[in-house]
C-alpha cells in the first residue's frame, strides 16, 4: 500500500430534517452569502427551510450559478462578498453550486488574478472564506471533499482545482430532497458517482485490499439502487443509500494508498466545455472507450471488476472485455447514451481539438501511469464517436 495522509475536516450531517440544525452550524453573527443555482430550491421548499432556520442572520442572496459553473458568474459573487463584507458562504444546491462556492471562497482573498487558480491549478491552502453546504443533488461528492471544477466560458475550458482550505466546514445531507428532482438529474448522479469510483479503482492490481472492497461495495450499491431510485425517489432507503454512495465515492477514503486514473474526467470535461453535454453523460461516452483503448494496462483490474461486480467467469481476457460491455449495459439502464454522435452532429474534429488543447497545456500523459498519451487520447475520443 502507498503512503498516504487522510485529512477530512467536513462535519457531515446526514438524514431527515437535518436542515433544522443550520443555525447551530453557521458561525454566530456571521454575514452570509446564500448561493444557489437556477431557482429549483424555491419550488421544492428548500429555500424557505433554509431562510426559516437562519432567522436572525444577515443574509445576502446570490442566484444563477450554472450547471458547470462559469468563472464569469462566480466573479460577480466575489464582488458582492467584497462590497457587502460577507464572512461566510452557504451553498444550497448540487455539485455545481458547491464547486462554484469553493471557487468564490478561494478567489475573494486571492493575491493575483483569480483565473490563475484554474489555469495554473494553484492549491488553495489558506485565506479562503469559510463555507458550508446544504446538498440538494447527490452526484459529485463535492459536499465532503476539497476539489472543484469550473468552466471559463470565454475560452471554453473546464478546469479543476482544490486545496486543503476547500473543504466545507459542514454539509447537511437530507436524502428526502431528491424527491422533486427530474429523472435526468438522478440518472446523472448515479453515473457520476459510479465513474468517480471507477477512476480510483480501475487501475492495476495493488495491495490496497480494503480500498478495493469498499470501492466494490459502492459500485454494487449503485447498481442495486440506481435504476430503482430514479423511479422511486421518495423511497427513503433508496434515497439515503444513493446519497451516501455519492458522498463516499469521492470523499477521499477509497483513493488513499492506491493509484488513481482521472483521464476519463479530463477528456470528458472537454466535451462539456465544447458541447454543453451533462458531465455524467460525457463520462458514459468516454469511460468505456478508454477502458478498451487502455485494455492491456487495465486488463487485470478489469477482470477483477468483472468477477466481483458482475459475477463473470472465463479467462482474464474474456472477463475483462465482457466487464466493459456490462458497464455499457448499466449506463444504458441508467438512461445514458454512450456515443458522442448521439449528442451532436458536429463531432468529426473533436479528437483533434482535444489533443491540441492538451498539448498546449502540457498534458502529455494522463492516467495512473501517465500512459494515456496524446495519441491514445485521440483514439479514445474517436472510438467514442
Amino acid at each position: 500500500m502507498l503512503n498516504f495522509e487522510l485529512y477530512n475536516p467536513t462535519n457531515l450531517i446526514f438524514g431527515k430534517g437535518q436542515i433544522e440544525k443550520l443555525s447551530t452550524l453557521v458561525p454566530k453573527d456571521a454575514k452570509i452569502l446564500l448561493a444557489y443555482g437556477g431557482g429549483s430550491i424555491f419550488k421544492n421548499g428548500i429555500h424557505e427551510q433554509v431562510i426559516q432556520n437562519l432567522k436572525g442572520f444577515d443574509i445576502v442572496e446570490f442566484g444563477g450559478i450554472e450547471p458547470n459553473p462559469h468563472f464569469e458568474t462566480l466573479m460577480k459573487a466575489v464582488e458582492v462578498i467584497k462590497a457587502e463584507k460577507i464572512d461566510f458562504i452557504l451553498a444550497v444546491g448540487g455539485g455545481s453550486v458547491i464547486d462554484g462556492v469553493k471557487f468564490i471562497s478561494a478567489a475573494v482573498n486571492f493575491d493575483g488574478n483569480p483565473i490563475d487558480i484554474l489555469q495554473k491549478r494553484i492549491l488553495i491552502k489558506e485565506n479562503a472564506v469559510p463555507f458550508g453546504t446544504v446538498l440538494t443533488l447527490p452526484a459529485t461528492g463535492s459536499e465532503m471533499n476539497s476539489g472543484a471544477v469550473v468552466t471559463i466560458q470565454a475560452t471554453q475550458e473546464k478546469l479543476a482545482f482544490g486545496g486543503s482550505a476547500m473543504f466545507p466546514k459542514f454539509s447537511i445531507c437530507d436524502p428526502t430532497v431528491i424527491a422533486s428532482l427530474p429523472k435526468r438529474q438522478l440518472q446523472n448522479g448515479v453515473v457520476d458517482a459510479y465513474t468517480h469510483v471507477m477512476e480510483q479503482y480501475l487501475t492495476y492490481p495493488h495491495e490496497g485490499y480494503l480500498q478495493d472492497r469498499i470501492a466494490e461495495g459502492i459500485l454494487q450499491t449503485l447498481i442495486e439502487v440506481g435504476p430503482k431510485v430514479v423511479e422511486n425517489p421518495t423511497d427513503y432507503a433508496l434515497a439515503s443509500n444513493f446519497m451516501w454512495s455519492c458522498t463516499m465515492a469521492l470523499n477521499g477514503l477509497i483513493q488513499k494508498g492506491v493509484p488513481s486514473d482521472w483521464a476519463t474526467h479530463m477528456i470528458g470535461h472537454e466535451l462539456t466545455a465544447l458541447y454543453g453535454i451533462d458531465h455524467a453523460r460525457t463520462l458514459a461516452i468516454i469511460g468505456p472507450s478508454l477502458y478498451r483503448v487502455m485494455f492491456e494496462t487495465k486488463k487485470e483490474k478489469l477482470a477483477q471488476y468483472g468477477r466481483r461486480i458482475f459475477n463473470l467467469t472465463g479467462t482474464d481476457d474474456e472477463v475483462a472485455r465482457e466487464a466493459i460491455n456490462q458497464t455499457v449495459v448499466f449506463f444504458h439502464t441508467m438512461g445514458m447514451d454512450t456515443k458522442l454522435s448521439e449528442y451532436t452532429d458536429d463531432y468529426s474534429k473533436t479528437a483533434d481539438f482535444i489533443v491540441n488543447r492538451f498539448e498546449e497545456r502540457g498534458w502529455k500523459g494522463l492516467g495512473e501511469k501517465q500512459l494515456v498519451t496524446l495519441e491514445k487520447v485521440k483514439s479514445i475520443v474517436e472510438m467514442s464517436y
